[in-house]
């Protein structure tokens, strides 16, 4: 279970896992496995760009049950091979425009600490305001990171 933290703009999960650092890493970060554990339970996730490297963007879709598009775009800002990784996270391809009063301008630190058959992983999320990081968690951030590391669990134990 992922526990969640609030500080000013500032929104922490962490959650830990039984598997090893270098495979929830690869995990986490090959397109190819993020497309099976990415999104809140019944979500699927098609990913359409990925450039893992400073500089570089991932763009992807999560679909949600009903078949709505949630599109999203990141730009890496930073990445320390399986240790940190430092990112934009925005709402993607016209998605704002449809709904003008979601957040934006957030600025996701993911963090892997070896444990040593474990691994720590830590989701900071930097809101540009108060009243987006509200915004954020009124849409249901929580609880979707929260059902997303628990498909993540259930990934990584089917590669083991």
């Amino acid at each position: 279970m992922a526990t969640a933290a609030r500080s000013g703009t500032n929104l922490t999960l962490t959650r830990e896992f039984d598997f090893p650092r270098d495979l929830v890493w690869t995990a986490w970060t090959e397109p190819e496995h993020i497309a099976q554990w990415f999104g809140p339970e019944g979500f699927t996730t098609r990913v359409e760009e990925y450039e893992f490297r400073s500089g570089g963007r991932f763009k992807y879709v999560m679909i949600g049950p009903d078949g709505k598009e949630y599109p999203g775009v990141s730009v890496f800002n930073e990445v320390s091979p399986k240790d940190r990784i430092v990112a934009t996270d925005d709402f993607g391809d016209g998605y704002k425009e449809e709904n003008p009063d979601v957040p934006s301008g957030m600025i996701v630190t993911e963090t892997f600490e070896d444990l040593g058959a474990r691994t720590k992983v830590t989701i900071s999320i930097d809101h540009a305001s108060a009243e987006d990081m509200q915004k954020h968690e009124e849409m249901g951030v929580v609880a979707g990171w929260g059902s997303t590391l628990d498909k993540l669990e259930k990934y990584l134990a089917s590669l083991k």
